[in-house]
């Protein structure tokens, strides 16, 4: 089994028990009296490049990331430090995220959030609306087109901005079929984790004028940044180096606005 493949079986597990928990019927009367949406992909298509922080609390491939701040403080620092939106990893067995994190996020900030997950069921499109996600994540490589393209459209019918991701053009030609209007490159093979930052550069070719792109994972410098936004990239996603940084505001406004930081490798 690849890793993508044990992290899909655990997530039908967890999602199971979620299920279990909180009935879909709940979770449809939640999402009526939720607050109004924050405009994530809006945010993304502002001048100069858009830093999407993320709250990560482990991975399978780097063990635990940061120990002992809470959500509120990591976001807070996030939003002091320029960034233009957040990503919450609300994945439990192999990442230590919950929907908790995400309204914690929603509480303590006033940047629109993304819920990043495995999301493989229409379920997870009212958990994410009900805990005041603005938008979701869809991996290409995590569905098949029809049950992207499913999820694509309930996910609008929420008012839930879609990102979309793909790693090899065959996974492209699936995000465009399914007519995704914000495109994540993931340079993380999620087969094997291995990351290649070049990836972006490879695929941006094949993505059609109008779409909005995000370059995701191995990112850690302004210098990097500057870079994709020469290419025509509209935004990064950041995570692991911000987590792991000292001072996370100071590091945060160093990718966003170049100032002076220097992230330990």
């Amino acid at each position: 089994m690849t890793v993508l493949d044990r992290i899909l079986e655990s997530t039908r597990q967890d999602l199971d028990r979620r299920r279990q928990e909180v009935p879909l019927e709940m979770l449809r009367e939640q999402v009526l009296s939720r607050p109004d949406t924050r405009p994530f992909e809006e945010a993304l298509t502002r001048p100069g490049i858009s830093v999407i922080s993320e709250h990560k609390r482990r991975s399978p491939s780097a063990g635990v990331i940061r120990d002992g701040a809470s959500v509120a403080e990591v976001v807070q620092a996030y939003q002091r430090g320029g960034a233009t939106a957040l990503s919450v990893l609300t994945e439990g067995p192999n990442f230590g995220g919950s929907l908790d994190d995400l309204r914690e996020a929603r509480a303590a900030c006033s940047l629109p959030i993304l819920r990043k997950d495995f999301l493989l069921e229409p379920y997870q499109l009212y958990e994410s609306a009900a805990a005041g996600a603005d938008a979701v994540l869809l991996i290409v490589a995590a569905l098949d087109p029809s049950r992207l393209t499913e999820l694509y459209q309930e996910a609008r019918e929420l008012d839930l901005d879609v990102l979309v991701e793909v790693h090899d053009e065959d996974e492209l030609e699936v995000a465009l079929a399914a007519d995704a209007d914000v495109i994540g490159i993931n340079n993380r093979d999620l087969k094997d984790f291995s990351v290649d930052v070049q990836r972006t550069f490879k695929l941006l070719s094949d993505v059609p004028a109008g779409k909005t792109v995000v370059s995701e994972s191995g990112l850690h410098s302004r210098e990097q940044l500057d870079e994709l936004e020469r290419v025509g990239v509209d935004a990064v996603l950041v995570g692991e180096t911000l987590m792991r940084s000292a001072d996370m505001e100071t590091a945060c406004r160093a990718l966003t606005d170049g100032g002076d930081y220097e992230p330990e490798m």
